[in-house]
């Protein structure tokens, strides 16, 4: 039996997200963990010193000296084209953190690079790995609460904490606010568990952060490809945190909180359903592009799927600006 080939993996950015990446591939059987980059030596050599692995603080040098088979993009939003294109042209397979670019037509640059240089581009939309989304997804697709009717999803956690880096509330940098960072996230997973589309976007967004020039709220109308109407409402200002999503169909419901559980209708309401056992998160998506890295398989977090959740952020801000609704251009 021929044995797994392991493959050199780096890190580009030291952010807070790029902790679960770190214990991710520094775990796994299959992956050679050989450095990390940042601006700040500070932040790369407290990872690189956790792990046993080199810092750089010039993500470019890493790549050109480590030569590594994967690099994982953990930058802010306006450097992920650049640190893209970059890995791409020096054959280097990418997993791009979430949201893919500042907005689609840079995510279409990437994609074209990829497929230019014969890489595989990942795009870490973590909604597709969680438990209770996989369950949900099963469950919509076997049909047996009927025809989906409905969507409404609510996320609320307070945008403009202190410990937010400044960037994420800097429009040029960003991309946006709550829309494109936590917005990326319910549209994402509408999307993939209903396999719809979205469509159309009517948008209403609020500027009242004590901080930055982004948005701290924002209430979307929308539909998606098949008709089904769809309701997000994001609030990014002081007060109780939520994180759930209700499927409306014609025989039942499902509700559906992130990292809580998974409940459907029953004859006295809402009942918990058991979830099977997956793999960690960030171990199933890694394992994910690991596959389409080694045999070709196809990735649920493709880039061209990335760009359909760029293209519905895009059309919330063209919505509010015009005050009117928008498509989705795909």
């Amino acid at each position: 039996m021929n044995q797994l080939r392991t493959y050199r993996a780096v890190i580009i950015g030291a952010g807070i997200i790029s902790s679960s990446h770190l214990k991710t591939m520094a775990n796994h059987s299959r992956t050679e963990l050989a450095a990390i980059a940042d601006i700040s030596l500070e932040k790369a050599q407290a990872a690189a010193d956790a792990y046993g692995i080199k810092a750089y603080t010039d993500y470019k040098e890493m790549i050109l000296e480590e030569k590594p088979d994967i690099a994982v993009i953990t930058l802010p939003h306006f450097l992920h084209r650049e640190a893209s294109l970059f890995c791409a042209e020096h054959g280097c397979h990418v997993l791009l953190e979430k949201p893919m670019a500042l907005n689609a037509r840079e995510c279409a640059e990437i994609i074209e690079a990829a497929k230019r240089a014969g890489i595989v581009l990942g795009v870490g939309h973590i909604q597709h790995f969680l438990a209770e989304n996989i369950k949900a997804k099963q469950i919509v697709e076997s049909g047996q609460l009927g025809k989906l009717v409905a969507v409404n999803d609510r996320r609320y956690a307070f945008y403009f904490d202190e410990k937010r880096p400044a960037w994420f509330l800097d429009k040029a940098l960003s991309g946006g606010g709550i829309v494109i960072n936590l917005g990326s996230h319910s549209i994402d997973r509408i999307q993939w568990i209903t396999g719809e589309p979205i469509a159309k976007v009517k948008a209403s967004l609020t500027f009242y952060g004590d901080r930055g020039n982004v948005e701290g709220s924002a209430n979307l109308l929308m539909q998606t490809q098949q008709g089904t109407a769809v309701t997000v409402n994001l609030y990014g200002y002081r007060g109780a945190p939520a994180n759930e999503t209700e499927y409306l169909f014609t025989g039942g419901s499902l509700k559906v909180a992130a990292r809580k559980g998974i409940w459907i209708s029953g004859p006295k309401g809402y009942e918990p359903l058991e979830t099977e056992s997956f793999p960690d998160a960030f171990t199933a998506q890694w394992d994910e592009l690991l596959a389409a890295v080694e045999r070709g398989e196809r990735m649920s977090i493709s880039g061209e799927y990335a760009r359909t959740v760029s293209a519905v952020i895009d059309a919330v801000y063209r919505s509010h600006d015009t005050g009117t609704e928008q498509e989705v251009e795909l």
